[in-house]
């Protein structure tokens, strides 16, 4: 990575030079904080971009959060067994016509979804329902029978992402597989699942390693630290 640890010093690791401070968990520790930590961040600007989406097109940001956990579940590399991708689920050629150029980009594929949630809204009179049910089985479905489509995934779908609108709903990527969706594909029972069903490691950036060593160091310091103290205590007969 070409990545300089300039932080480490030579009795870092040991309590006046001799003590070792290995054998605690302290790496394992550090590795969750950091990984914990550049998570949490991830989570935080995913917040923001629904935030920006939702003004920018007008739609209820927990309405917007809400079908993409329907959808996906907050994954970014979700994608359903009739292609539909993201966060969103956007299928290919609908994420052409708003102007997404990369489907697995948080940003992009959730401002197209807003977008095309958004449109979706001015064209049932705010009618929240009924744009939901284009969203998950199309718009040519609701046109051909007057309302919500008959199908049991499309009316489970509009409930559930109804209910999940009406209370707190943040935006949050999930430890594990995902529920799955449908996405914007014009029939029901298109059904999101992550793309490589085990789910990844962490991916760390350069920044994230930084932090993880030195979460490291100071844990180590201070294991080096309570040792050396303890040493100067007299042991108890």
């Amino acid at each position: 990575m070409g990545i300089e640890i300039s932080a480490i010093r030579p009795g870092a690791a040991s309590a006046g030079g001799t003590r070792a401070a290995a054998g605690t968990a302290s790496f394992a520790e550090c590795l969750r904080a950091a990984s914990g930590r550049a998570d949490e961040e991830k989570k935080t600007d995913l917040g923001g971009i629904f935030r920006e989406a939702a003004a920018r097109y007008g739609v209820p940001e927990n309405l917007l959060k809400a079908v993409a956990k329907a959808e996906s579940g907050f994954r970014a590399d979700a994608v359903s067994r009739c292609g539909a991708q993201g966060i969103m689920q956007l299928m290919p050629s609908t994420a052409a016509s708003l102007g997404v150029t990369d489907s697995f980009d948080p940003g992009q594929n959730i401002l197209g979804g807003a977008k095309y949630l958004g449109g979706l809204l001015r064209s049932y009179g705010g009618d929240e329902k009924l744009a939901l049910a284009a969203y998950n089985a199309g718009s040519g479905n609701v046109k051909k029978y007057g309302g919500i489509p008959p199908f049991k995934e499309t009316q489970s779908y509009v409930r559930k992402v109804l209910a999940w609108a009406g209370g707190p709903l943040p935006a949050e990527a999930p430890q594990t597989a995902s529920a799955p969706g449908t996405g914007i594909s014009g029939a029901p029972g298109a059904g999101a699942v992550a793309a490589g069903a085990p789910v990844p490691l962490p991916e760390f950036s350069e920044e994230d390693f930084r932090r993880f060593v030195g979460l490291y160091i100071q844990q180590m310091e201070q294991d080096a630290a309570d040792a050396a103290e303890k040493d100067k205590k007299p042991d108890r007969v």
